[in-house]
């Protein structure tokens, strides 16, 4: 699948629910409000969806939320769509979580095919990471890595950027990643959503944020990839790998290869756009090739760029969506 500026479109975010048992200060309010379970997709119908995608050319599916472990049942999904990646038509299936529930799951998501998965952490001072999630217990999360480290997956920790608040900790996380075998992705704060207090006097640039690891050692480009956007570094002497997202600083629309599908069926061409089309009634009234059609028209929708850095600046060009209700 190619998109009208003939960038390659191979991956899929898959938000499974917008739910999340935490409430992280950076992404939603604390008193937020999710859709109804009638209006989400149900399994079968993701599956479905999926599988056109597939055949059109998607190569790598991520499953996100809100907290995709949150969804009853999410272990009936996984093992759907790891059988795409056990017969050879799929290359890979992974999972962004805020590892709370990773330890019930971790041997499901290995023995399903996920073989690499991303788990958010901002903190791992106990007392700020309850401050900065409203509520949610480091050990449970450090238990969770345990578990996936125990499992066979491969571990990335996704800290987000905060100026002022864990600035601080960039060398103990990165120490901490490094011990364990962890890679660590950096990544900017940006303006999505309504009501979320504090992020634009919070948003601190990667460029400075790392200063902590070149005044520690030394940072080297490397060639590695993923599905993502990051940009790849080896630190040492940590033999830390290190990926920063910088979608405010270092624009990287130019190699966009995603789509998100939402957890109410919505495709969203691109995280900072408020375009999308509406598969979930696609599928409920016109059956697959309803969804074949709007696949195409998704591609012809899919902007050349976000505009986040107007947005940081002009709040009235902010999108109302929350993170939690497009997928990461």
């Amino acid at each position: 699948m190619q998109d009208s500026f003939g960038r390659k479109i191979d991956y899929l975010r898959i938000s499974v629910t917008d739910r999340c048992n935490f409430r992280c200060t950076y992404c939603m309010p604390e008193q937020q409000t999710f859709m109804p379970r009638s209006d989400l997709l149900d399994y079968t119908e993701i599956a479905l969806i999926a599988g056109r995608f597939i055949r059109h050319g998607i190569r790598k599916i991520r499953l996100t939320g809100g907290e995709p472990l949150a969804r009853r049942d999410v272990d009936v999904l996984i093992r759907q769509l790891g059988r795409h990646v056990q017969s050879g038509v799929l290359d890979e299936l992974t999972l962004t979580t805020n590892g709370s529930r990773l330890a019930r799951f971790a041997t499901t998501l290995f023995e399903s095919g996920v073989r690499r998965i991303n788990v958010s952490l901002d903190s791992l001072d106990a007392a700020r990471f309850r401050a900065l999630t409203r509520g949610g217990e480091i050990g449970e999360v450090l238990d969770g890595l345990a578990a996936a480290k125990r499992a066979g997956l491969a571990v990335r920790i996704n800290m987000v950027a905060l100026k002022g608040v864990n600035d601080g900790e960039l060398l103990s996380i990165a120490e901490y990643c490094a011990a364990n075998g962890f890679d660590l992705a950096l990544i900017e704060t940006m303006p999505l959503g309504d009501g979320v207090s504090g992020r634009t006097g919070q948003f601190v640039a990667l460029d400075q944020f790392i200063e902590p690891l070149r005044q520690a050692g030394r940072l080297a480009p490397l060639d590695h990839r993923t599905a993502g956007p990051a940009r790849y570094f080896r630190h040492e002497p940590l033999g830390l790998r290190l990926g920063l997202i910088t979608p405010m600083t270092h624009n990287f629309c130019g190699d966009c290869n995603r789509l998100r599908l939402a957890s109410d069926g919505k495709v969203h061409m691109c995280l900072g756009s408020e375009f999308h089309v509406d598969f979930r009634d696609a599928i409920r009234s016109g059956g697959l090739d309803a969804v074949d059609a709007l696949l195409q028209k998704a591609l012809r929708l899919k902007p050349e760029r976000h505009d986040f850095e107007r947005q940081m600046e002009d709040r009235s060009l902010r999108l109302h969506r929350h993170m939690n209700a497009t997928g990461g």
